[in-house]
């Protein structure tokens, strides 16, 4: 069962991805699959620019809450853009490239859910 900080987390990354007009945002709960971490955020931007200022908006978000990224890999080309917080790990694709890796058919024995059971 994911923890209350990682809730916290995954809820404030949904809201800067939301704020931001991230495309199709789903939250996988992995805690009782994997040690990796307790959620999954993936989500789309429609452009290069947009999936930069998806992520630049995760992290600063974080950042003020005092949740600091641990590591980020694929920020300049932005096809898939991967941001490491240890408990939650935020994954911001081009459309083209989340049907290609699709995420949530590979963590399907995680538990898609809500932003409301962040609570």
């Amino acid at each position: 069962m994911a923890d209350h900080t990682a809730k916290i987390m995954a809820r404030l990354a949904y809201e800067a991805l939301e704020d931001k007009k991230a495309v199709d945002i789903t939250i996988i709960d992995i805690s009782e699959v994997t040690v990796v971490a307790d959620y999954f955020i993936i989500a789309s931007g429609t452009n290069r620019n947009q999936v930069q200022a998806l992520a630049d908006n995760v992290e600063e978000q974080l950042g003020k809450a005092g949740y600091p990224m641990k590591q980020s890999e694929g920020y300049r080309t932005a096809n898939w853009i991967l941001m490491d917080y240890g408990d939650i790990i935020v994954h911001v694709f081009d459309s083209e490239n989340r049907l290609f890796y699709d995420l949530e058919r590979i963590w399907r024995d995680g538990r898609t859910i809500s932003k409301d059971e962040l609570e």
